[in-house]
């Protein structure tokens, strides 16, 4: 006969789960405006100034990612992934076009891209900027219509993956 289950198992998602997710979902539910995303919609001065910079800000943590990967050759297989979601993400908000998805090796890491002398404090600095632009986008979903809003939340949640990616996940 089975014993019964004990009452101290939970059932579910824990709670670290819980914290990961929950800006992301909270961002979500507050995007499901009834707008119908159409030129009108999106057209506003606004919205097109929060687009540019949400491009030019992915286009400013490529550079990092660069900066690292040519610094820190050692952590290219770990970030090389990270790196051309952030491309997408500049492609999505209409920015970089041109960008290519791979660095090469003669790349110069941009002045204001400094990259710490060891791999930990490297990641450390790329996933506090990672952090601090994903809380800049929840921040900025008010402000701007819903396809906008969605692809915001969207780009902050793949920013917060990366966060713990950087930080917690090759752990």
């Amino acid at each position: 006969m089975p014993f019964p289950p004990s009452p101290r198992t939970r059932s579910g998602p824990r709670r670290r789960s819980l914290f990961a997710v929950a800006p992301a979902a909270l961002a979500l539910t507050g995007c499901t405006g009834g707008d119908s995303g159409g030129p009108a919609a999106d057209g506003t001065a606004a919205a097109d100034r929060a687009r540019a910079r949400a491009a030019r800000d992915s286009a400013e943590l490529v550079e990092r990612y660069d900066a690292v990967i040519a610094a820190r050759p050692g952590l290219a297989g770990r970030l090389r992934p990270l790196r051309e979601e952030v491309v997408r993400h500049t492609q999505a908000f209409g920015g970089g076009r041109k960008a290519s998805p791979s660095v090469s090796p003669s790349a110069s890491p941009s002045p204001s891209a400094a990259v710490p002398g060891n791999d930990k404090d490297a990641l450390a600095g790329l996933a506090a900027a990672e952090r601090e632009l994903a809380d800049r986008r929840v921040k900025a979903l008010g402000g701007v219509p819903g396809e906008l809003a969605r692809l915001l939340a969207s780009a902050a949640a793949a920013g917060a993956a990366h966060v713990y990616l950087l930080t917690e996940g090759g752990a």
